[in-house]
């Protein structure tokens, strides 16, 4: 089963882009790239769901529906 998590991604001074989330508690990832930040954050938020699984049972998320918005990012 997939699962929706929303990342909030912004472009820090040093050049680099940063990835927290309300619905993933204690997800942070940074990436040279806003693909290699989205890449490690899904890694992050995998491990932090699996432990926290063990944990506390499954995390809430919402469920991945048959149609959903994504932004696509294309480079200049």
């Amino acid at each position: 089963m997939e699962r929706v998590a929303t990342l909030h991604i912004e472009k820090l001074p040093e050049g680099v882009y940063l990835a927290t989330s309300d619905d993933i508690p204690g997800l942070v990832a940074q990436g040279r790239t806003i693909a290699e930040t989205l890449e490690i954050a899904r890694d992050v938020a995998r491990k932090l769901l699996e432990a926290r699984a063990e944990r506390e049972g499954e995390v809430a998320l919402a469920s991945v529906e048959d149609s959903f918005d994504y932004p696509l990012i294309l480079g200049a």
